[in-house]
């Protein structure tokens, strides 16, 4: 039978005491996922469980200005990188760009199921306000943080480490190269 990863299977347990019960649900879970997904979903296997490390990054070019988010996924355990992504998101202020990129970061990483993921921010203002050190002043940042801390709560453990630009070289190159594809309009002249 399949294996799960400790904590859900505590979580299960919790709200299915008799194994009959669990097993019968995660049976029927399974094979709902199956019949809501087309032939070819599979070819690339999600990974399940372990340790993932999530970079993100969020700019704008102008405070508010073109913007773009970008994550970068990785296993570190197996020293390859999971997944890429970037995308301009329109005018927005270096905040949001940053909230942005790690809300989408976070979903991605749903879809590998890590026993613990380690998000790496360059933002120490996001990092801090998530960790809650810092409150939250701001009240068109708020959204954004109910947002990311409800999408925490989805892994069974997770941290968040403010790290220097420089150690966040992917994730920030990813956000230059979507700004660069997609400059913004310029007026006059």
């Amino acid at each position: 039978m399949l294996r799960l990863p400790a904590a859900l299977e505590r979580r299960l347990a919790a709200l299915f005491p008799r194994i009959r019960d669990r097993e019968k649900f995660v049976v029927n879970l399974i094979e709902s996922a199956l019949d809501n997904h087309e032939p070819g979903d599979f070819d690339r296997p999600e990974s399940i469980g372990g340790t993932l490390n999530l970079y993100t990054d969020g700019g704008s070019r102008g405070n508010p200005g073109q913007a773009a988010i970008a994550c970068v996924l990785e296993d570190p355990s197996k020293g390859i990188l999971l997944k890429e992504y970037a995308e301009v998101i329109g005018i927005e202020t270096n905040n949001v760009a940053e909230y942005r990129a790690l809300i989408e970061g976070l979903r991605l990483a749903q879809k590998f199921h890590p026993n613990k993921l380690v998000c790496h921010v360059d933002s120490e203002l996001i990092v801090r306000q998530l960790n809650g050190t810092y409150r939250v002043k701001m009240e068109h940042l708020k959204q954004f943080v109910d947002e990311a801390q409800e999408l925490a709560q989805s892994f069974p453990d997770i941290t968040f480490v403010h790290i220097p630009r420089e150690d966040n070289h992917r994730a920030d190159a990813l956000v230059n190269k979507a700004l660069d594809n997609h400059p913004a309009p310029r007026y006059g002249k």
